[in-house]
């Protein structure tokens, strides 16, 4: 009896201890790095599942990074001798994807002698693709700016070898001018069937079975002239969410700019409004936090939020258009003319 009770209240002690939270880091500034220097403007990164980094730049020029050697690898796609503009990249187990912004908007998948192959070609007036991702190693999907009645969205369902274009009977009716900032190729977030698809309007296009059906929802995000809007959305998990923007031409009006959920995209409020920081391009959830640590960067550089962004540190001036976090201290960023490692510190 005596074994029977001890055993008991070991079992007991022990469940208690698991249902205390973890505290969470403070983080208060960061280290740059500079991994990769060139002439070119890089909106695109992506981490690979081993920890290669990948990007796709402007001048038809794409990459590899690979840490453990501290080695880069680089090549340049053209089509028809003319140097493509990438700023949408995605990848599954086996296979880089990158999609050039303009008309004729092309993407390119790895091909089986290591080169990029074609994949999907759309051409006319309008067409101009801004995000791409993938929820699964079978299902991606890619959006542009708006054509006819609808944005553009197009779906893969089979890894990536072919691509089909949604028809406007399956999308919301989208309002004139409608598409999306290529900004840092975070116009899309995906988990589990979900994806939230975040646009100039102030709308987010939302869907729970991998793009089959969508709804509107409508965002207090400042959305009253064409450069406004939505920049970039991210998601801790499938209930916390957060999404920056503003006006890109006026980067320091900090209104109505940055906002969050928690009831997985169905309502969204505002936060540290009228407070910094102003226009962002890119915001992404440190991982392991709680949904607490954020951090967004833009061309006024890098700030940070302890407190699921309620308020906000400005630690960087550095210039960035996009970051990817590898862990819970360490990211890559990119931006005009450079790549870095940011290794945040207590």
């Amino acid at each position: 009896m005596r074994l029977i009770t001890s055993l008991l209240l070991f079992v007991l002690i022990s469940s208690c201890k698991q249902d205390v939270p973890k505290p969470s880091k403070t983080y208060k500034s960061v280290e740059i790095q500079d991994i990769y220097n060139d002439s070119l403007s890089i909106r695109a990164i992506e981490l690979m599942g081993d920890g290669t980094l990948a990007f796709a730049a402007n001048k038809g020029t794409y990459g590899l990074y690979f840490p453990k050697k501290e080695q880069w690898a680089t090549s340049k796609q053209l089509y028809d001798s003319i140097p493509l503009h990438f700023r949408a990249v995605a990848h599954t187990s086996n296979d880089f994807f990158m999609l050039s912004i303009e008309n004729p908007a092309l993407l390119y998948k790895t091909g089986d002698d290591g080169s990029m192959k074609l994949v999907y070609k759309e051409e006319g007036e309008g067409v101009f693709y801004d995000a791409m991702t993938f929820w699964n190693d079978t299902d991606g999907i890619a959006v542009g700016d708006k054509i006819g009645d609808c944005i553009s969205v197009i779906i893969t369902r089979d890894g990536g070898e072919t691509w089909t274009k949604l028809a406007c009977d399956v999308l919301p009716k989208a309002v004139e001018g409608e598409g999306a900032f290529a900004a840092s190729n975070t116009n899309i977030k995906v988990l589990g069937d979900k994806a939230w698809i975040v646009t100039t309007s102030g709308t987010i296009y939302y869907t729970e079975d991998k793009g089959d059906s969508w709804i509107n929802i409508d965002t207090p995000m400042i959305n009253t002239v064409a450069n406004q809007g939505i920049f970039s959305i991210d998601f801790y998990d499938d209930q916390h969410g957060f999404a920056v923007g503003g006006d890109y031409t006026k980067p320091t009006v900090n209104t109505s700019n940055k906002m969050r959920t928690a009831d997985g995209g169905k309502t969204w409020e505002l936060v540290a409004d009228g407070e910094l920081p102003g226009h962002k391009s890119c915001v992404q959830y440190m991982p392991n936090s709680d949904a607490k640590t954020l951090v967004s960067v833009s061309n006024s550089g890098i700030d940070l939020s302890n407190n699921s962004g309620d308020s906000w540190t400005h630690i960087s001036d550095v210039s960035f258009y996009t970051i990817r976090f590898l862990n819970d201290s360490t990211a890559y960023a990119a931006g005009k003319g450079r790549i870095s490692k940011l290794i945040f510190k207590k």
